[in-house]
């Protein structure tokens, strides 16, 4: 079983990534195969809802950019990690603009739904909005009939941790608890569906 991570920062090194890639270390542990996408790799173009994405197209957007290789990852994932920055108590602009682009996959016949998905979200304060981001991931999620989890044990929505600096989130302990916390509870629900 596959588990893909995706950080929704459009910085490279970003502490998005830290926690995306604490969380398939975590995920590896426990004998799943993983891969990590950043966005900040990708060229990622707004949809414009010009209805292009349907059957008589096979569900293919107009766009010419890199997302038809991000949407042929979520496909083949079992599971999904992804994390933002919190960006005014929402999750990037990248990151949106992304999830807008996976309408085709939920026009064809819901092509992520059964899949088991997690979020996490990092803020430059305790209290800095990543419950509203985390919502906003589990809110895509729920729409094309992914599974959510929490991290369960530390009775979170997902990995929450704080920082501002480049790293910083490596002394958030707490934080850091519910990104493997998430993790472990989305490899434990996988086992289950796949005895």
């Amino acid at each position: 079983m596959k588990i893909l991570g995706i950080s929704g920062s459009p910085r490279k090194g970003s502490n998005t990534s830290i926690l995306v890639k604490r969380a398939l270390n975590v995920c590896e542990k426990e004998g799943f195969e993983t891969e990590f996408i950043s966005l900040a790799n990708f060229k990622i173009e707004f949809c414009d809802d010009c209805g292009y994405c349907n059957e008589k197209n096979n569900f293919r957007c107009s766009k010419e950019d890199d997302v038809e290789k991000i949407l042929e990852k979520m496909i083949k994932a079992d599971g999904l990690i992804i994390g933002s920055p919190t960006y005014f108590a929402s999750i990037s602009g990248k990151l949106k603009a992304l999830f807008d682009r996976t309408l085709p996959l939920r026009r064809d016949n819901f092509k992520l739904k059964g899949k088991v998905g997690g979020a996490i979200a990092v803020g430059g304060s305790r209290n800095g909005g990543q419950e509203f981001a985390i919502r906003e991931i589990q809110n895509w999620m729920l729409l094309h009939n992914i599974l959510v989890v929490s991290d369960e044990k530390t009775a979170h929505f997902g990995g929450i941790c704080t920082g501002r600096k480049e790293g910083d989130v490596l002394n958030d302990k707490v934080g850091l608890k519910t990104v493997e916390n998430l993790a472990l509870n989305i490899c434990k629900t996988l086992k289950r569906f796949n005895l």
